[in-house]
C-alpha cells in the first residue's frame, strides 16, 4: 500500500515538528516573514501539566508514567478564509508555543503552505533527524554487549 499523506496526517506532523523546534529558529523565521499575517489570539499562552502514559514492552497495560509541564496557545488569522492554528510545547516557553501557533495556522494557507514546508519545516525536521543520529552515535559509543562464552568441551 502507498504512503499517502492525508491532510491531517501532514498536519499533525508540521504540528509535532513546531512543537519541538529551536524557538530562535522560529522567531528568525517570523521575522523575515512579509506581509506579517492579521491575528487574534483565541487562547493566549498557559501552561499546565499533562499526564504521560506509557506500556511495559510497548503492548502492556497502560500506566501512568508521570506528569510533564506543557504550554499551549490557539491563533486565528483574520484574512480572507479565517484559520485557527494551534501550538503546543513541552515546557513553559510562551513565545514558543505562539509562534508554533502562528505558524500553523499559516501552514494551513494554501499561498504561504508549499514555501513554509520548503524553508521552515523541512530544515527542521532535517535538523532534529541530525540531533538525533548524533545522540545515538553518543550512546552506541557506550554500547557493553553482554554476551556469555561457553566454557570447555561444551
Amino acid at each position: 500500500m502507498p504512503d499517502v499523506a492525508t491532510p491531517q496526517a501532514e498536519r499533525a506532523r508540521w504540528i509535532a515538528c513546531l512543537g519541538q523546534a529551536d524557538p530562535a529558529r522560529l522567531e528568525a523565521a517570523w521575522a523575515a516573514l512579509s506581509p506579517m499575517p492579521v491575528h487574534r489570539w483565541l487562547r493566549k499562552p498557559e501552561t499546565g501539566l499533562v499526564m504521560l502514559r506509557g506500556r511495559a514492552g510497548g503492548n502492556g497495560e497502560a500506566f501512568n508514567l508521570g506528569e510533564m509541564t506543557m504550554t499551549r496557545a490557539a491563533v486565528l488569522l483574520e484574512g480572507h478564509r479565517p484559520i485557527t492554528g494551534f501550538g503546543y510545547v513541552a515546557g513553559r516557553n510562551h513565545r514558543h508555543a505562539e509562534l508554533a501557533a502562528l505558524f500553523d495556522a499559516l501552514l494551513q494557507e494554501e499561498d504561504r503552505q508549499d514555501a513554509l514546508l520548503a524553508e521552515l519545516i523541512e530544515p527542521l525536521e532535517a535538523a532534529a533527524k541530525a540531533r538525533h543520529a548524533a545522540r545515538a552515535a553518543a550512546v552506541a559509543a557506550t554500547r557493553v554487549d553482554f554476551t556469555t562464552m561457553v566454557r570447555g568441551d561444551g
